[in-house]
């Protein structure tokens, strides 16, 4: 594979509903009390690529799935959903991609490792050296979405992965928010 295919970053993360803690604006001495509903429960899983390609502007792919909690439903994603995910972000960047990623057990598993053998022509496969999240510019997306939630109290579920989907859809606009994830890692892209 030549230089010119993309390079993904590919990882998963996971919401439920409890909010995560902020600072926010109030007087001083009166803590403001976020009601949460409580109602329903779940969880909303996210994967993400950050995809990179020298003189192309940084792309940001993702999917979400919301569990239920019921019964035959998905809690996250699974090797069929990611080899799907990957499948998708080839035909969207419309080229060969080199995919990083760390050692989930959907990534190493025997369907997905079937589906990268069966996809050499377009797909090359590495992995994130063990506890390295630092290296991955994906991390950095879920950083700033953390920071876009805090302190946000959802009815339930279903309205907190909207407005995950927001927020994404929102960052997926942004190529200078997405080269400052690639930056913080210290990658730099350059010809061999």
């Amino acid at each position: 594979m030549a230089w010119g295919a993309w390079v993904v970053f590919v990882d998963e993360a996971g919401r439920n509903l409890r909010p995560p803690k902020g600072r926010t604006w109030a007087l001083r001495g009166q803590t403001p009390i976020l009601g949460v509903p409580g109602t329903g429960s779940g969880r909303g899983s996210i994967a993400g690529l950050v995809c990179l390609k020298q003189s192309r502007r940084t792309r940001l792919i993702y999917r979400t799935i919301t569990y239920h909690r019921r019964k035959a439903e998905p809690k996250g994603f699974g090797p069929g959903d990611l080899t799907a995910l990957l499948s998708a972000a080839h035909q969207q960047l419309g080229g060969p991609i080199v995919v990083v990623w760390d050692g989930l057990p959907a990534h190493v598993c025997t369907a997905t490792r079937a589906f990268i053998d069966a996809h050499t022509d377009w797909l090359l496969v590495y992995r994130f050296p063990a506890y390295a999240p630092e290296l991955n510019p994906a991390e950095g997306v879920w950083a700033c979405l953390r920071d876009k939630l805090l302190n946000l109290a959802v009815d339930g579920i279903d309205q907190l992965t909207l407005v995950i989907r927001s927020k994404l859809k929102q960052m997926q606009y942004q190529p200078t928010l997405l080269d400052g994830f690639v930056a913080e890692t210290g990658l730099a892209l350059q010809p061999p």
